[in-house]
């Protein structure tokens, strides 16, 4: 491993300095700098083309593309008559005479204002054919072209081919640099969806560009070790009335479908936008864990059954130039089960048994959101202000039924669960000067969750561990985060290099209660079995056991980013932040989130936060056809929170395990990346990314085993580990991009990853390909669109392991399908693009686009 680092490392090193290797400078001095704005609507175009030309024949002699401010600075021009020319798509094409001599040879042109083209933009597309990747300082931006767009009909499905980003195929789980504490947002904007499902529910067409943040700046919110992606999804800018249909079908054991429709009305003063998409899918999942000291095998058989309905309306209502009103609101219906199967088979022993799992589960997401803007006369300078307000309700039924040589009783947990977040925030930007500019914000997050348990299995009495079962008890778990903070960031510009440096004070306050009903008739007021937790209190009133728990702290999170742009090819950029990881639901939760035979899983109510100290340096090399993007990082992490694994005592044969969560000491981690975007031909482009990572982990772990790997059956025999293990994984990815014509695209996605190792086990490597065509009709208004995935169905996941017990296991679910899709924009109009500022991406996409 350590040869293939420094090989990659000397790659990176040798392409930089080959491209570098150009021969000597000419004595080229000149500078010309300017800004470039949209004329009616007076805002900044951001990415536009600017290129310096010859006056005779018309050859371009140097170019750029402007900041995301709209302004830019050509350096390295030759002294003579010349032609400025500014473009951008939608736009009518700016060409000036400039002149560069003695006396002059820096000069400023001013504001530049570029004028609609109306003509041009009827019935064009401007979703780009392929997908580029650019590093800006503070994110790494991948523009989303047809090309990803092929690769799935979901988020869900093209956001394994992103450097450094990973979907569990089996559970939808998401991992940025290997690690699954990441905040997902939408246009900037949290929601109470689950991630899985929300990534499941978002076409692919409907996907601008997928940000990923990764050492993010004190203006956002701290939340996630490994940082942020943001789904920026297509903001609708034509006038008039125009909309966008889409249809798919994926297939292999079952059928998964998933449809969606865009509706758009503007006109100079009001912007109306609807939309409606579905995912309807069946999923089958199997595989077994088979012990080697008691030689039995766990085979699992699993058939997930969901359908998903999303809506959302909204409005934008320009009062005039300088004043803008939006609202929306999202609703997402979620309705679905899973039916599974676990057999114990025991090769030894006439003792087979089997669970019959049935979940049934339903769920609203409700987001509404109001969102009002103040410009000022200069430009960017504004005032924002947000109100946004989601709800969750989810009801879940689940009966477990037991068949075989098997004592345990059959059951049923019914599970309800509301939780309600409320955020606001202000947001003031002032641009005191074309190189500076100051940021500040206010904000408050309330947040709590209510869930509730009803099981009428029998448990053993908490009140007298000697013996006896009582029916389980009613659990009530309530879970309130109360965030208030605020945040400055100040930002300088110089000839080549760029600060910027803040801070985002935060105080918190966190109360979890727990509160569980037990049958009437208990008089014993021994609580000393109930917790070992020293930081719970428990209580007793009644029949109830109450357990309470409080943690109240103020932390501030410094960010630094310093760039240094050698030229227009070459860029250098460090970065610093301090990150925090609040203990999810699922971690806090101690009602149990799933149980078999032999493993039950539930939370941990005292958990604390886990911080972060990150750095970053990355290097970017802008190649003649593409670039070059390479970046170290390490993290330092406090309290760290990862897996406990214990031996159930109250099991009779100490077979059982639970899989719970706990705080550890400071550990740390760090990687490598490498990406690259290149076309070497006109008919083929190539993205393609390395990266490798490699954290230290430590969880606590029990195993009862003997010297000889033979299980033991007695309490005084259960050993308790605080294991640490290194993970060093690496990951490569590299998509292809054919074009057989310019309506037939064909597409070619190749994944590995190698093996890596968590505190149970250690997995083995996995690699998949995929295969994509995409052909376009009707003028370009319409795409076609075909996939084969895992061709060589060699997509699954095996592991093995020695805690608690020795074992090992495999899993394999749905993956060599086949998807056909289609997808159709309609309307048409005027071109108007309304830029208005998000407090978490610098771009406000709500209007007009999906979800």
């Amino acid at each position: 491993m350590k040869n293939l680092i420094l090989w990659c490392a000397f790659l990176s090193f040798f392409m930089i300095n080959a491209q570098n290797s150009t021969g000597p400078s000419l004595p080229n001095v000149g500078v010309v700098s300017g800004k470039v704005i949209d004329k009616n609507l007076q805002q900044p175009i951001p990415y536009a083309t600017v290129a310096i030309k010859a006056k005779t024949d018309q050859s371009t002699i140097t170019g750029a593309i402007t900041d995301e401010d709209g302004t830019f600075e050509l350096k390295g021009i030759p002294d003579g008559s010349l032609v400025l020319e500014v473009s951008f798509i939608g736009y009518k094409t700016h060409n000036q005479e400039i002149t560069i001599g003695r006396g002059g040879r820096r000069l400023n042109v001013g504001t530049i204002t570029l004028e609609e083209n109306v003509d041009e933009l009827e019935g064009v597309d401007v979703v780009a054919e392929r997908s580029t990747i650019e590093q800006r300082i503070d994110r790494k931006v991948i523009n989303v072209g047809k090309d990803l767009q092929t690769a799935g009909p979901t988020a869900s499905d093209i956001m394994n081919n992103l450097p450094s980003v990973s979907v569990d195929q089996q559970t939808g789980a998401l991992s940025l640099r290997g690690n699954q504490n990441v905040r997902v947002m939408v246009d900037g904007k949290l929601t109470n969806v689950p991630v899985a499902q929300l990534l499941k529910q978002i076409p692919s067409t409907s996907i601008k560009k997928i940000e990923l943040i990764t050492n993010p700046s004190a203006k956002y919110n701290p939340e996630g070790m490994s940082g942020i992606i943001n789904i920026v999804l297509i903001k609708n800018a034509m006038i008039g009335f125009n909309g966008n249909i889409n249809i798919g079908l994926n297939y292999d054991d079952n059928a998964r479908f998933n449809s969606g429709i865009d509706l758009n009305y503007r006109n100079n003063k009001l912007n109306l936008f609807g939309n409606y998409s579905n995912n309807i899918s069946k999923n089958f999942n199997r595989g077994n864990v088979f012990r080697s000291d008691d030689n039995s095998d766990q085979q699992f058989a699993f058939l997930d059954d969901s359908k998903t309905h999303l809506f959302k309306v909204g409005f934008d209502f320009y009062l005039n130039e300088k004043n803008t009103i939006s609202v929306f609101t999202n609703q997402n219906f979620f309705d679905g089960g899973t039916l599974g199967t676990t057999d114990i088979v025991n090769m030894d022993a006439a003792d087979d048994f089997s669970q019959i799992f049935n979940n049934i589960r339903d769920n609203l997401s409700s987001q509404y959101n109001f969102n009002y803007k103040l410009d000022f006369a200069k430009d960017d300078h504004n005032i924002e202000l947000e109100a946004d307000y989601n709800t969750f309700e989810n009801d879940e039924d689940a009966t477990f039924d037991f068949r075989g040589n098997t004592t345990t009783l059959d059951y049923e947990d019914f599970v309800d669960t509301e939780r309600d977040r409320l955020t606001v925030n202000l947001d003031y930007v002032n641009p005191i000067d074309e190189k500076t500019k100051l940021e500040l914000g206010l904000e408050a997050r309330l947040f709590n969750s209510d869930i509730a348990r009803t099981s009428s299995q029998f448990v053993q009495n908490p009140f007298d561990l000697s013996g006896g079962d009582i029916p389980g008890p009613s659990t009530d778990f309530d879970y309130s985060r109360d965030i208030y903070s605020a945040y400055a960031t100040y930002g300088k510009k110089w000839e080549k290099w760029s600060v910027q440096v803040g801070a985002r004070f935060e105080t918190v306050s966190v109360t979890a209660d727990t509160e569980e009903l037990y049958e009437p008739g208990i008089t014993t007021d021994d609580l000393s079995n109930i917790t070992t937790d020293d930081n719970v209190i428990v209580t007793r009133d009644g029949d109830k056991i109450l357990r309470k728990f409080e943690n109240d702290y103020t932390q501030i999170y410094p960010s630094a980013f310093v760039t240094y742009t050698a030229s227009e090819k070459n860029s250098y950029q460090m970065s610093y932040s301090r990150r925090v990881d609040r203990p999810g639901l699922q971690q806090v939760n101690p009602i149990r989130e799933w149980s078999t035979p032999l493993i039950t899983s539930f939370g941990r109510s005292s958990l604390v936060p886990q911080f972060t100290n990150s750095l970053e340096l990355n290097y970017t090399r802008r190649l003649k056809s593409g670039s070059v993007t390479a970046g170290v990082f390490y993290r330092a992490i406090e309290d760290e929170i990862n897996r406990a694994v214990f031996v159930d005592r109250l099991d009779p044969e100490l077979n059982r395990i639970i899989l719970t969560f706990d705080n550890f000491n400071n550990t740390s981690a760090y990687g490598f990346e490498l990406s690259s975007n290149y076309r070497p031909t006109k008919w083929w482009s190539i993205n393609g990314s390395f990266d490798f990572f490699s954290q230290k982990q430590r969880g606590l772990t029990e195993f009862s085993i003997d010297e000889d790997g033979n299980g033991v059956k007695e309490l005084d025999e259960i050993f308790t580990e605080e294991r640490q293990v290194t993970n060093t994984a690496w990951n490569f990815r590299m998509f292809n991009n054919f074009s057989v014509t310019k309506k037939l695209t064909l597409s070619a996605f190749g994944f590995y990853r190698g093996k890596n190792r968590n505190i149970q086990f250690d997995v083995d490597p996995m690699v998949f390909v995929n295969l994509g065509a995409r052909y376009n009709f009707a003028e370009g208004k319409g795409t076609f669109s075909l996939n084969y995935n895992d061709i060589f169905n060699t997509m699954e996941f095996r592991f093995n392991g020695d805690r608690p017990y020795p074992q090992e296991g495999r899993f394999n679910w749905e993956s060599q399908t086949v998807f056909a899709g289609l997808s159709y924009r309609f309307g048409g109009g005027k071109y108007r693009a309304k830029q208005r500022r998000s407090r978490d991406n610098n771009e406000k996409q709500g209007s007009g686009g999906i979800f």
